[in-house]
């Protein structure tokens, strides 16, 4: 007797046919496919506001520099081109929570019950340090535009192409998002004892060293608070994915321990004892 799970059968044994292998994926894939689109079709009804968000810094620094600044489309087509990346940008955020489920569906199957378990606690901690760390880009990134613009001669006009524009925006709260989920990383590699705690907690130095680096360059070296507000949350991270291994290592030691005191013959007894 065979056990069906949306739409594929699963023999007693666990295996399924590839054929039912590939209608599962397709029907995955069709499912992700309808959420990205109903996604960009809101992050173009809001691309208006989207648009508004992302241009604010460049009217922030018109107002504090007493110049003239602005969004430059270059071509006929490239406001049309701007919205339609700003919705399929907003689309894959927005539709997030269904294509990481299909996905994690799609292989939860094929996973050991330890290995179901890891990859639940990766996506329940890493997607909300990922928005976290967007949430940190877009705080730093009007910082980034009033300094870096501000280097202009006095007088000057400051005009942005809107597509690379949206790209320095997009590459830059994307790059400190995924700042934030590596510490999710080093506690993955701890649990699959590639890494164990006392290498993280020693490498401790480099790591300060590389966080300040990271924020130095995304924020701007005038704005010392803006950093110091970046890389205090990724210290902390990182030190609390350091705490997290040596608590894991520590569990493996106990429990290699009991295997061990379990395992153990008994002592052969003395003359005396016996």
């Amino acid at each position: 007797m065979a056990v069906t799970t949306f739409g594929r059968r699963r023999a007693r044994d666990g295996t399924m046919p590839l054929r039912a292998h590939l209608v599962e994926f397709r029907k995955r894939l069709l499912v992700s496919a309808a959420a990205i689109v109903i996604g960009t079709i809101v992050g173009w009804i809001l691309s208006d506001v989207i648009l508004d968000a992302i241009r604010a810094p460049i009217t922030e620094l018109a107002s504090t520099r007493d110049r003239q600044a602005s969004l430059n489309f270059s071509d006929v087509s490239s406001a049309f081109d701007l919205r339609f990346q700003i919705a399929i940008t907003a689309g894959i955020v927005l539709s997030s929570p269904v294509w990481l489920y299909e996905v994690w569906a799609f292989l939860m199957p094929a996973l050991k019950v330890a290995e179901k378990r890891y990859a639940a606690g990766f996506l329940l901690s890493a997607v909300p340090l990922f928005l976290a760390g967007c949430a940190a880009g877009w705080f730093v990134l009007p910082h980034m535009v009033v300094l870096l613009a501000g280097f202009a001669p006095d007088g000057s006009t400051t005009i942005l192409t809107a597509r690379p524009y949206f790209d320095f925006v997009l590459k830059l709260v994307l790059a400190i998002g995924v700042a934030f989920v590596l510490p999710v990383f080093l506690v993955l590699l701890n649990l699959a004892g590639v890494m164990s705690g006392k290498a993280i907690i020693k490498a401790w130095r480099i790591a300060l060293l590389a966080i300040v680096a990271f924020t130095a360059i995304a924020t701007p070296a005038a704005d010392v608070m803006a950093m110091f507000l970046l890389a205090l949350p990724m210290i902390a991270l990182y030190f609390a994915a350091a705490s997290i291994a040596l608590l894991t290592d520590r569990r493996r030691r106990r429990r290699a321990d009991r295997l061990d005191e379990s395992f153990s013959p008994d002592p052969i007894p003395t003359p005396e004892q016996s």
